[in-house]
């Protein structure tokens, strides 16, 4: 009697009691893909400000690539190239350095003013200008 086409690995672990059971499976493999999905979405929200932008953005593929093929691909090239602009940017004069983080700091304040952030802060400290009302979400 042959055994059926499975992984010698498969037979370790907690992981072989979901593979076992197709449906298990599928829950199993769509809650990765939504956990992993949520924290690579939250990593790319979070590139263009301080913190750990990037590395959320690693870990989230490194969470969708313990079921995803397609995904350890991606964390493979997002590594390499992540890496390659560090290098690039390490080797360029100061003023370039700076306009990436002038680039930066942009984005953060035009995401702040949108936010309606300086109208909420400008109100801690009686400053009611209406140019700090966000045209999103100010409140006039």
């Amino acid at each position: 009697m042959t055994k059926p086409d499975v992984k010698p690995d498969e037979h370790k672990g907690w992981r072989h009691w979901f593979r076992r059971n197709p449906a298990l499976n599928l829950a199993y493999r769509i809650g990765v893909g939504v956990i992993g999905g949520l924290v690579l979405v939250a990593g790319v929200i979070m590139i263009p400000y301080p913190g750990p932008g990037w590395l959320v953005v690693f870990a989230g593929l490194a969470i969708l690539s313990t079921e995803f093929e397609w995904a350890g691909r991606v964390l493979k090239f997002a590594k390499r190239y992540y890496d390659r602009w560090a290098e690039w940017l390490k080797r360029q004069p100061s003023w370039v350095r700076g306009l990436v983080m002038a680039g930066v700091c942009a984005i953060v304040l035009v995401t702040c003013y949108f936010l309606n952030v300086f109208a909420l802060v400008g109100g801690w400290f009686g400053l009611e200008w209406s140019w700090l009302q966000s045209p999103i979400f100010g409140s006039r």
